[in-house]
């Protein structure tokens, strides 16, 4: 995906024009994210790498942004076929669930 694609990435979620994959979505319940928080991520979060999507190989971004809370959350999303922003996952940073591994 180019520099371009990226850029373009906001405006669907703005309008709502996106597509949450089944794990996302059930990683989002387990960590009770709502959407407002990862559409947050997209809109005022930090590019942190581009890397390949292990099963299609296409290219994904994964972006980080605090959260209301105070905590960090992180979003893998990808421009799908289609043209639509597709979400593969959404999770909250935890420095202790890190550490501890």
């Amino acid at each position: 995906m180019s520099a371009g694609a990226l850029r373009r990435m906001p405006d669907p979620i703005r309008a709502g024009e996106y597509v949450v994959t089944l794990h996302a979505e059930e990683v989002m319940a387990d960590e009770e994210i709502r959407l407002s928080e990862f559409e947050r991520c997209f809109l005022t979060g930090e590019v942190l790498e581009r890397q390949r999507d292990r099963k299609s190989t296409e290219w994904q971004y994964r972006i980080r942004d605090s959260t209301a809370e105070g905590g960090v959350a992180e979003v893998l999303a990808k421009i799908g076929v289609t043209g639509k922003v597709v979400v593969t996952t959404v999770y909250r940073v935890d420095r202790d669930r890190w550490i501890r591994n």
